[in-house]
């Protein structure tokens, strides 16, 4: 079952690369930047997401 946390998460990646493709076609190296951060963020939090999915199936 996918949760909340690995929805928001993907979600934020995927504006993540796409805030970074921008930057990066704009030459805008703040944007880029900020894109990078989404994506790590989301990251974390999908990862976040699946430890807390794997916890809920062990019990």
């Amino acid at each position: 079952m996918v949760n909340k946390d690995q929805v928001a998460g993907v979600a934020k990646q995927v504006k993540g690369s796409v805030k970074e493709a921008g930057g990066k076609a704009t030459g805008n190296r703040q944007t880029q930047a900020e894109g990078t951060a989404d994506k790590t963020a989301g990251k974390v939090q999908k990862v976040y997401g699946d430890v807390k999915d794997n916890i809920k199936k062990a019990l």
